[in-house]
């Protein structure tokens, strides 16, 4: 059998979860193997139910697929190279995972036969990893066969598996270790299989690349080595690794990764289309099944219905944060009570085409607007232009960071790093804190020689500490005071008119933007108050809440809605000129 013979792609995913099936493709899997994972897993015993039942009993035909899979793909048993190497599993909450993780974990030291092997339960906290090892040493004291074959240490949360090897005589002393997620305690783990629970969790840390660095670092060096991810979808939008491996899940479900794959994906979530049209379909109860595979088991829809209801009286904040947790519908804006209306809208108003370029190639006028913050903040820049033929407006946006924010502010370390990869966040050197005005200096330069600025006030600043990039401006040829390029936007109460405005904007769909990871967090970041007459727009958090890109959006809006027109009045005259990529 060839590995070009596994193909992970499931393009049927959504029918097999309609017809309540496991999402994942049907492969030529060791069905001996296979099946002797499952009847181990099936006579393990649940420890905190009453009566104790049996997997058999009460485990979800999903999760024996996943068993089979998981030990049915082992290429070559001499030296234990495996077809599948990472199984991806994304699954909401209640669904069993720690529960699941426990038993998978026991069913990969039944399987073993090699001896001194360690293996590893990840969990993303103490508590979370105490449940896990309970689960488990309960299911080895529920069963007298586990219980001489397995000695338990607690203290060190280990499980110790003492039959007596084939080939020695000796007792096999493999061992699976369930630990907190830490980069201290992993570091040096070579397992030869490890189970991550609640990835998303772990993301968050700016460690995590690193923890998982040492485990998948120390799996290249065993060829049997198998790792397990058992995670629900994140209550605020996806970052860090778990926003990588995500992604990278979804593409081989869809068949985008051929090469080299070995990553089996068993994705529990509605279609694109399901969780983000505005009518919000994942609403209905009536789809629910789809995406919870232990319904009537350690799930019902009698208990979720209420505490949906409830979540929904309660606003659309605490409805996202339970629809992420409960049906895996993944969160685009980090709402919160206090948010500013506009980030209601700003999802569904994202154009993901939206580039600088086909900005300038699709506007006849463009303004700019910008905020530089401190070297604790966020310098924001946002481009709107006015489509020639819809007169619809377009937004790009770009920030940058002093490496001050990094240290200062270490719990959106990660955050900030995937605005980086993205291309949206440019980190400047510590040693040259004056690029962030050059990079701009050079955009809006750009923009200038497409003659689409208007003849006055085109570039709105703040005007708080920009002394240095209005004469890096003046340089490149633009002008400042009356009638010229440069001028300020006034600020506080004053931007009233912009905040209502884009609101208004995004409700009727009239304002489009790229729909960036960086300006859906600076949205929910967003903070609105009201104080007499007018609007402010604040930090939700001190500190770690960054709003200079929203702050710079608002200032191009005030200069748009005086309706200008653009230098070169003549649109086939920019049309026939090339636009330089930015």
């Amino acid at each position: 059998m060839s590995f070009e013979n596994w193909d992970f792609s499931c393009p049927d995913w959504e029918v097999k979860l309609k017809a309540g099936k496991t999402p994942i493709p049907d492969l030529p899997l060791d069905m001996r193997e296979a099946e002797a994972a499952v009847k181990y897993f099936d006579k393990l015993c649940i420890p905190d139910i009453k009566g104790q039942p049996k997997m058999q009993e009460a485990a979800g035909e999903w999760f024996r697929d996943i068993i089979r899979a998981a030990f049915g793909s082992v290429k070559n048993a001499a030296t234990g190279e495996r077809w599948i190497e990472e199984i991806f599993i994304l699954v909401p909450k209640k669904n069993s995972k720690t529960t699941n993780s426990a038993a998978l974990g026991l069913v990969a030291m039944l399987m073993n036969k090699t001896p001194n092997i360690e293996g590893v339960i990840i969990a993303p906290t103490i508590a979370v990893a105490n449940t896990c090892f309970r689960q488990a040493v309960g299911m080895i004291k529920a069963d007298e066969y586990l219980t001489r074959r397995f000695r338990v240490v607690e203290h060190m949360k280990e499980i110790i598996d003492m039959e007596a090897d084939a080939d020695t005589g000796q007792p096999r002393n493999a061992k699976l270790m369930i630990k907190a997620f830490d980069v201290k305690v992993v570091t040096g783990t070579i397992p030869a299989f490890a189970i991550i629970d609640e990835l998303h969790v772990m993301a968050a840390d700016k460690n995590a690349d690193r923890v998982l660095g040492q485990i998948t670092g120390g799996a290249i060096t065993e060829q049997e080595t198998f790792i397990i991810y058992i995670t629900t979808q994140s209550e605020t939008p996806p970052v860090g690794v778990f926003k990588e491996q995500l992604q990278y899940a979804r593409g081989v479900r869809d068949g985008k990764y051929k090469e080299d794959v070995k990553t089996l994906a068993v994705i529990y979530e509605f279609s694109e289309a399901v969780q983000t049209d505005d009518e919000k379909p994942w609403r209905n109860p009536e789809l629910w099944p789809m995406v919870l595979p232990n319904l009537g088991r350690s799930v019902k829809l009698e208990k979720l219905i209420p505490k949906f209801r409830q979540a929904e009286a309660k606003g659309a904040a605490e409805l996202a944060r339970w629809a992420s947790q409960h049906l895996n519908i993944e969160i685009g804006l980090a709402l919160h009570s206090e948010r500013w209306i506009g980030a209601d809208y700003w999802t569904s108003c994202a154009d993901p085409v939206l580039t600088l370029d086909e900005i300038l190639l699709r506007s006849e006028v463009v303004t700019v607007g910008f905020d530089g913050g401190g070297l604790d903040d966020l310098a924001g820049l946002a481009v709107i232009g006015r489509c020639s033929k819809t007169r619809r407006w377009l937004s790009w946006s770009k920030a940058w960071a002093h490496p001050d924010v990094f240290e200062r502010r270490k719990q959106i370390e990660t955050t900030l790093r995937d605005f980086e990869a993205d291309g949206d966040l440019v980190v400047v050197p510590d040693n040259d804190p004056l690029k962030i005005f050059r990079d701009v200096t050079e955009i809006i330069s750009k923009i200038h020689k497409t003659g689409l600025l208007p003849e006055n006030e085109a570039v709105g600043l703040d005007s708080q500490a920009v002394a240095d990039l209005v004469d890096m401006l003046l340089a490149a040829e633009l002008t400042l005071g009356p009638g010229g390029h440069i001028c300020a936007v006034a600020q506080g109460w004053q931007l009233s008119s912009a905040i209502w405005g884009i609101e208004l904007k995004l409700k009727v769909k009239s304002l489009l933007h790229k729909g960036s990871r960086l300006m859906n967090w600076v949205l929910g970041n967003a903070k609105a108050e009201l104080k007499g007459k007018n609007i402010y727009i604040s930090k939700a958090a001190a500190g770690k809440a960054k709003i200079d890109p929203l702050t710079a959006l608002f200032n191009a809006y005030q200069l748009m809605a005086k309706n200008p027109e653009a230098e070169m009045k003549n649109l086939d005259d920019f049309l026939s000129n090339p636009v330089m990529s930015i």
